[in-house]
């Protein structure tokens, strides 16, 4: 028999500027999921959140009585709640809360399935709940200032916060470990000359889609948010014959909790290393400019910046033909649908035109007392040939223009 759905509702605030029903709308898609249904909507307009218990007293009545009516077992925030207003609105409402960063990482929980995803995800649990310990359980005493309040409440949950920072410690140890084993791969990669493209965006853009349409691979694909969280490479052969490794990092959104950008910061960072960004953007999303706005923002916080951007607007066919599209980020900009296979081919030339773009042709004898900028030509980038002549080594190579002029002021 299928369990039966949890019932939440769904409260926001809505300050000046902020977009909180498109916000609340996405939180429901995320808690479908999750696996859970809505059952309401309350948007309270606010200077800023209630310090104590997010919303004001009358919404919290307002939410109360939906709770009544609906027969929810719960509530969930479009915020990150600090512990007093989490314990302040179960006190109040006699019913579970939770927030914009539990979903997302419940969500993280079931869609890791690789090693390093589930110990990224763990992370940002022991970070989350580290802070949260204090006021779960209402029959843990705690340390306090008088008579009756001593006793051994306190003493667990200073154990408890001290195996939480025990286990943070180890994972970040192995997370490390893992990070080095990807740096050494990286490595490889680069003595190899295999140029990279890291495809970035929204969550459910149509990364996982056009990672497959365009390499014949067999990711898997679902029009959810975070169906596929694990990073994946697969290697695409361009028209001319050269390969381009492809790696599909997880999806980015609104509020995305700080805790994932620092676990996951080692998997993103992929990008930060790539050759060029391939950004897929969902062209049929009401919120399309948001989310443009929201992947920029992420990417600045990843500090990815100086490479070429290729953005395709994706789902073209469920938009109007004429319809323009553009990205004053990026380096070009392509309607495409990769279910469809529409454009796809383009994406190919225009993946091979940018490449070229931003790699200029060397040709130089190197003396042999500089024999050492062979290999940092080999590592930077694609080495054509090495011929060892009497006065030194004849080096053609083609490498991206910083490279380049990096190795030449070397020379001088």
């Amino acid at each position: 028999m299928r369990e039966p759905e949890e019932k939440i509702i769904l409260v926001g605030v809505q300050t000046e500027g902020a977009g909180t029903e498109e916000s609340l709308k996405e939180l429901a898609e995320l808690l479908r999921t999750a696996g859970a249904e809505c059952a309401g909507t309350v948007i309270q307009n606010r200077e800023a959140v209630h310090p104590g218990t997010y919303i004001g007293k009358g919404k919290i009545e307002e939410v109360r009585e939906m709770l009544e009516e609906t027969g929810a077992n719960g509530i969930c925030c479009d915020d990150e709640l600090s512990p007093a207003q989490m314990k302040n609105l179960e006190d109040l409402l006699d019913t579970r809360v939770l927030d914009r960063t539990v979903v997302i990482l419940d969500i993280f929980a079931t869609h890791a399935h690789t090693n390093e995803g589930k110990l990224q995800v763990e992370l940002a649990q022991c970070r989350y709940s580290l802070t949260r310990l204090q006021g779960y359980g209402k029959a843990m005493s705690r340390l306090g200032g008088g008579i009756g309040t001593r006793g051994p409440g306190e003493t667990k949950l200073e154990t408890d916060r001290r195996r939480i920072r025990q286990r943070i410690s180890g994972l970040k140890e192995a997370l490390r470990e893992m990070e080095r084993t990807r740096k050494v791969q990286r490595s490889r990669r680069e003595k190899n000359s295999v140029p990279t493209a890291a495809i970035v965006g929204y969550t459910n853009a149509g990364k996982s889609t056009l990672l497959n349409a365009l390499t014949g691979s067999s990711v898997l694909s679902e029009d959810k948010l975070f169906a596929t969280l694990d990073p994946t490479t697969r290697s695409l052969a361009l028209p001319d014959g050269e390969t381009v490794l492809l790696t599909d990092t997880v999806g980015f959104i609104h509020k995305l909790p700080h805790h994932l950008i620092e676990a996951f910061r080692s998997t993103l960072e992929e990008a930060k290393y790539a050759d060029l960004i391939l950004h897929v953007a969902d062209a049929s999303d009401p919120a399309l400019e948001e989310h443009l706005a929201v992947v920029y923002e992420t990417l600045r916080d990843l500090d990815v910046g100086g490479k070429p951007i290729l953005t395709l607007f994706n789902k073209c066919d469920l938009v109007p033909e004429g319809r323009i599209f553009r990205d004053p980020h990026a380096d070009a900009v392509l309607r495409i649908s990769a279910r469809t296979g529409e454009n796809l081919s383009e994406v190919l030339g225009e993946i091979r035109r940018i490449l070229s773009e931003n790699r200029v042709y060397y040709e130089k004898v190197v003396p042999y007392a500089k024999a050492s900028l062979v290999q940092r030509i080999r590592q930077r980038g694609q080495l054509l040939s090495e011929e060892y002549r009497e006065d030194g080594i004849l080096v053609k190579a083609y490498l991206p223009r910083a490279a380049a002029m990096q190795i030449l002021s070397e020379e001088i």
